[in-house]
């Protein structure tokens, strides 16, 4: 077990008082459940405790997105993986349950659920997460130029929708 001071202590409660929830929404919204959601943002927690303070520090927030967005898809790849192995076997046992979808807060979130996952995890990352271009395209493994495209496009695609399904709102 590691020995943490009790500076590095304080460091790591402060960080999963800013950031548990921003990750467990994120997190929920890349894998469709609260509850694997949470459970990858325990993971992320754990590996900044093992983590070297000096190497995370200066660019947490990238960090903790980065390490969250990677362990979520590690998941969501196994669960495909045992989907594909299983799935034969659970469709002649009985009708294989479909996940719910989590729930929509805002119309606004409803459309960024609209939008091909790509545009949806730059615009979480930038509006919810409030990381910068240069840091989403390091999350995301792009760059900040395609980032800026990916959020443009989404932005324009849900004023469209936006305004196809309130016509009153594009008059404005």
């Amino acid at each position: 077990m590691r020995e943490t001071s009790p500076t590095d202590r304080a460091w790591i409660e402060a960080a999963v008082d800013e950031f548990e929830r921003p990750l467990t929404l994120y997190a929920t919204r890349l894998l469709g459940n609260v509850e694997r959601g949470r459970d990858v943002v325990q993971d992320t927690f754990l590996k900044l405790w093992q983590a070297d303070r000096a190497t995370v520090e200066g660019h947490l927030a990238k960090w903790l997105y980065t390490v969250c967005r990677n362990r979520a898809l590690d998941v969501r790849r196994k669960e495909q993986r045992m989907n594909a192995v299983d799935g034969q076997t659970m469709e002649r046992e009985t009708a294989a349950p479909t996940t719910p979808e989590p729930p929509t807060a805002t119309p606004i979130l409803a459309l960024v659920d609209g939008l091909p996952e790509r545009q949806q995890e730059a615009v979480r990352l930038k509006f919810q997460g409030g990381l910068s271009y240069r840091e989403i395209a390091e999350v995301m493994n792009t760059t900040a130029n395609n980032v800026g495209v990916l959020i443009h496009t989404a932005v324009k695609n849900m004023r469209t929708r936006l305004a196809d399904a309130s016509p009153e709102i594009a008059t404005r």
